[in-house]
């Protein structure tokens, strides 16, 4: 049985007497698509952190490709490339420059480098944009260049904190694309998200909050596990009514999407003696149509219930 590349057993970590991962296990199989799930202060940065040697873990074991964190961390960052969530390039230095400063901090020989570069502009449609200083990138390039600079020497782990934060549509989309020909190239990534759109797009997921990992496994696993019923409620100035109708008894949750919400059920309830108390309450006409789970429902109903099934494996 092959080892997985990334193993995470017992790992805790505080800060001043704050919990940030508590006894979390995690296992990473090479060439996975793996992704850290959820709000800020769930975990996920402090975890990264720790894999990628920039911290040590107060307790627990943590091999990457078999290497410990707390005894091989030249071994580790060698083998590893770390994106984290702020953009940390040199804004005075061009697309260019950045690229040949990290080639050398890395140790890239000299006649690679530049076979290395057209690569990396292949894939990031940065070559035309070679000779701009970094600062003056708009959002969705500067998320490129720090990528392409965190594979100039070809790492065999990649790691990215939340990086897609704060970048518009189009971008996050074409950076997602971009991981997934990484991934077919073999390249194994573990990133951090809060956005659950994202999430959809892992091979596998763990979902953290307060440092716990409350549920893991594929998206489309956790999303058909789950117990209760959702139902889609349409009509109008439903938002400012939220408050009253999660108050009604037989309603485990409601969460706003857009201009509608979406209620959750256990099963045992009956649909029909909800929607009356809901007629009730708005004093108008609604719809009220059943949906399938979406990741984000699920998310919201284990924070809710949060240790009801904390840790389980899909």
């Amino acid at each position: 049985m092959m080892l997985p590349i990334i193993s995470i057993k017992n790992f805790s970590k505080s800060f001043g007497g704050i919990i940030a991962v508590a006894n979390l296990d995690l296992e990473v199989e090479k060439g996975e698509l793996f992704g850290l799930i959820g709000p800020d202060g769930a975990g996920k940065t402090t975890t990264i952190r720790t894999l990628v040697t920039l911290i040590s873990p107060d307790s627990g074991e943590i091999l990457i490709n078999n290497l410990d964190v707390k005894r091989d961390v030249r071994k580790i960052r060698s083998i590893t490339g770390y994106m984290p969530q702020r953009f940390s390039l040199y804004p005075d230095l061009s697309v260019n420059q950045n690229l040949v400063f990290f080639a050398n901090l890395f140790t890239v020989p000299k006649k690679e480098i530049a076979e290395r570069k057209r690569r990396l502009y292949q894939f990031s449609n940065l070559e035309q944009f070679a000779g701009r200083l970094a600062g003056q990138l708009p959002g969705g390039m500067k998320q490129k260049l720090a990528l392409s600079c965190t594979l100039i020497h070809n790492p065999v782990v990649l790691f990215l904190d939340e990086p897609t934060t704060g970048v518009d549509p189009v971008s996050r989309n074409e950076f997602w694309t971009i991981l997934k020909e990484l991934k077919k190239e073999g390249v194994t990534i573990l990133v951090s998200t809060p956005y659950m759109d994202e999430a959809i797009k892992c091979d596998r997921v763990a979902i953290m909050h307060e440092g716990m990992v409350l549920a893991r496994g594929r998206p489309e696993t956790i999303t058909a596990s789950f117990e209760n019923y959702i139902y889609k409620l349409t009509g109008q100035n439903l938002i400012r009514h939220i408050n009253s109708i999660a108050m009604i008894p037989g309603i485990l949750s409601v969460q706003s999407f857009g201009d509608c919400l979406h209620l959750t059920l256990p099963k045992d309830q009956a649909k029909e003696d909800v929607r009356g108390k809901i007629e009730n309450v708005l004093g108008q006409s609604f719809q009220m149509e059943p949906v399938s789970p979406s990741l984000e429902d699920v998310f919201i109903a284990l924070i809710e219930g949060k240790g009801k099934n904390q840790g389980y494996e899909l």
